[in-house]
């Protein structure tokens, strides 16, 4: 009894949400169609979302996409079985969507001339706990870098061309 009571005493002084499931950070590795890595990203709990780090090296110069998919998959050399944007509300593509967008979308990450980029961004909306928000789901998610840059707009991609790197998305 006395046991009990102590627990129970001690669950109460914690500060809501200290129990709960739910991770604080979460990573993936990001590899290309050779399966040699090229990035790392970083995911960790913010106010109203998770944000994202990310550092690539070796990717071709430029603007490129980058989104989190829908399934936690990274099949070469194509990594479609990473499945279409991470969307748990079922809205339309692109950031500059009148009707709202995809959790998965994320302003472009540039790479430069000597293939190295860093991105910085917070996913509105998501969640590293349960849930159909969060990123480590039961059906898993996927971090996916395309070859060209979104247009912001056009579902369901943004004409951002082939999937060039791949990262499941796993708690830290």
């Amino acid at each position: 009894m006395r046991h009990t009571l102590a627990v129970a005493m001690f669950c109460l002084s914690l500060p809501a949400g200290a129990l709960a499931a739910d991770a604080t950070s979460a990573r993936a590795m990001l590899k290309d169609a050779k399966g040699q890595q090229v990035g790392t990203a970083t995911f960790t709990g913010a106010e109203g979302g998770v944000k994202l780090t990310v550092e690539v090296k070796g990717l071709p110069p430029g603007s490129h996409g980058i989104h989190v998919h829908g399934a936690g998959k990274c099949e070469a050399p194509e990594f479609k079985s990473a499945g279409p944007h991470f969307n748990p509300s079922h809205k339309k593509h692109g950031l500059e969507s009148p009707e709202g967008h995809h959790a998965g979308d994320l302003p472009n990450i540039t790479v430069g001339a000597d293939g190295k980029g860093t991105f910085s961004a917070t996913l509105e909306g998501v969640a590293l706990g349960q849930g159909t928000t969060s990123l480590l789901n039961t059906e898993g998610t996927a971090l996916v870098i395309h070859a060209g840059p979104d247009d912001g707009k056009t579902d369901p991609a943004g004409n951002s061309g082939a999937r060039i790197a791949c990262g499941v998305i796993e708690k830290a």
